[in-house]
């Protein structure tokens, strides 16, 4: 059985696809539907087992897998892993960022080394991957990259190192957006709010207890799927979204509209109220509660 996309098949045929973090999670999905579109995909991430399993699946279904050991954290080994492809097929016609990584931890409790590590890959890295696969071939042959962030518009408690690198990324694409038009480069960004993937085996029971009640409390009242994710970074990949650059689609059900409390709330009065106003009309009994 094959990949069951929405997009027509062969879409993508003759295009080269580099997906950072490709064995795992959303990035396996995303993977398994360019290449069932037409996409040669070279996986990249530190794990080799992963990627040479996912690489496996892809190719026994017919598609064309490749993958690269990388370091996204190591500028060096970026550039060199870049080159090293781009010698291989010629371009690199796709972009997905989709590596990255993060720990739950309040933000009083964040130690230097643990904020800089979250920092260090999940803005520095992207910026790394993506700022050579501009120099060393989307400058010259034009492209897409999709960075794939978080559903972090309302702070992100618990995740403040990740919530700040991914709002970074976030502006990172809109800045890219606006310098790279000239060179045919369309720089987009998804998402994701509550999905299930195999990521959050990564986490602690009682963390995924609690991911558990709160990704559902959004109006769509449900969690996403990786094929949801991974259906949007298609689509901004697709000539469809030629008029669509600097631009970031939330895949979150509405939960960044919804506003639900995502965090543990203990009543307290440590915030009182301040009111100069020396007319202010007095509220309704409801609100006196």
């Amino acid at each position: 059985m094959s990949f069951d996309s929405m997009f027509r098949p062969g879409l993508f045929d003759g295009k080269i696809a580099l997906i950072t973090g490709g064995g795992t999670g959303i990035g396996r999905c995303i993977a398994h539907e360019l290449a069932h579109l037409g996409a040669t995909v070279i996986l990249a991430a530190r794990r080799e087992e992963p990627l040479q399993a996912t690489a496996a699946e892809i190719i026994a279904e017919g598609g064309k897998a490749d993958w690269r050991g990388l370091n996204i954290r190591d500028e060096e080994n970026v550039d060199s892993v870049v080159a090293d492809i781009v010698k291989a097929y010629g371009k690199i016609d796709f972009l997905i960022n989709n590596a990255g990584g993060q720990f739950v931890c309040e933000a009083e409790s964040i130690r230097p080394k643990g904020w800089r590590a979250v920092i260090d890959t999940n803005l520095n890295g992207t910026f790394w991957v993506t700022q050579s696969v501009f120099n060393r071939s989307m400058e010259k042959h034009g492209g897409a990259i999709v960075s794939i962030v978080a559903e972090m518009w309302n702070g992100f408690p618990g995740l403040s190192h990740t919530g700040a690198a991914r709002a970074a990324v976030v502006n990172l694409t809109q800045s890219l957006g606006i310098e790279w038009a000239s060179r045919g480069v369309r720089v987009n960004a998804v998402a994701p709010g509550g999905i299930l993937s195999s990521g959050l085996a990564n986490y602690p029971e009682p963390v995924q207890e609690m991911a558990a009640q709160w990704m559902k409390l959004n109006p769509s009242a449900r969690v996403g799927t990786e094929s949801e994710v991974s259906a949007a970074t298609v689509f901004l990949l697709t000539p469809a979204a030629a008029y669509i650059t600097g631009a970031t689609i939330r895949v979150d059900g509405g939960s960044s509209l919804a506003k639900q409390p995502t965090w543990p709330m203990d009543p307290h009065d440590k915030l009182p109220p301040w009111n100069g106003f020396h007319l202010q009309d007095g509220a309704p009994d409801a609100f006196k509660k």
